[in-house]
């Protein structure tokens, strides 16, 4: 165990440290930032958290006393009526909420289309770029889909984006250096969203509880049983945040605030 005390670690990057049960005494985290942290069971006594910004799954957090995760779903729900749809326990449900996945896409898109190739690369705040965007909703499409539902062991294509923590062991691909066109992305999205679409059309209460069976292979998902309904629900969560993260980092480059290209 390491101690550190007294210490300047003003700028130091920590990329897949372990600090489990980690004890942070008098320390100074003023602008620092975290990224795909697992910070189950973290307690913070003390703390100055002025002017600081939280996104992530947030469930049973306690502010002052206060368990404020039920305000926040509660808040997004109201900014964002059609987000309720997106937590269906039926069929019906299910194939209403991806008509909703679809037309908002579809929205987006075409605003996308407006912007500079160039800045469809672009990235704001080190966050994937709008083409990276549409990747990374490939390869959710094609791990939760295609592989865990539909059983295929490597439904990959070359521009499947994985989360930027994903283990290096995993059989994915992770290439960050392609840039593929709008178009390109495009074709590949269209034959996912429609994979999506041809499931949900078939979904029955039988099937849509059903589990899958195990998919051998060291890749993503985990080779076990999964509820068909908790694949489509983490791809319809995956399309709703994405589609918000991209449209705020086009409001972004609209304005010219931004030139972190990557």
């Amino acid at each position: 165990m390491a101690e550190f005390t007294g210490e300047d670690l003003s700028g130091s990057s920590f990329q897949r440290v372990d600090l489990t049960d980690a004890q942070f005494t008098d320390v100074d985290l003023s602008r620092a930032r975290v990224r795909g942290a697992d910070l189950v069971g973290a307690v913070m006594t003390g703390v100055d958290l002025t002017d600081a910004r939280v996104d992530g799954e947030i469930a049973n957090l306690t502010i002052n006393g206060v368990d404020v995760a039920p305000l926040v779903e509660a808040e997004l729900d109201r900014r964002h009526p059609e987000r309720a749809r997106m937590r269906p326990t039926d069929p019906a449900g299910f194939r209403e909420a991806w008509d909703i996945v679809e037309r908002l896409w579809d929205g987006t898109v075409e605003r996308a289309r407006g912007f500079a190739p160039e800045q469809l690369h672009e990235s704001v705040n080190g966050e994937w770029s709008f083409i990276e965007t549409l990747r990374h909703l490939s390869m959710a499409t094609d791990a939760w889909i295609r592989r865990a539902v539909l059983g295929d062991p490597s439904p990959w294509h070359p521009f499947d984006l994985p989360w930027d923590e994903a283990p290096d062991t995993l059989d994915v691909p992770r290439d960050r250096t392609a840039r593929p066109s709008l178009d390109e992305v495009l074709e590949l999205r269209r034959d996912r969203m429609a994979t999506v679409r041809t499931l949900v059309d078939g979904l029955t209460d039988e099937s849509l509880a059903a589990h899958t069976e195990p998919v051998p292979g060291d890749s993503w998902p985990p080779s076990r049983s999964f509820e068909v309904r908790r694949c489509l629900l983490t791809v319809l969560n995956e399309e709703w945040h994405h589609r918000l993260f991209a449209e705020r980092d086009l409001d972004v480059i609209e304005a010219g605030t931004t030139r972190d290209a990557t």
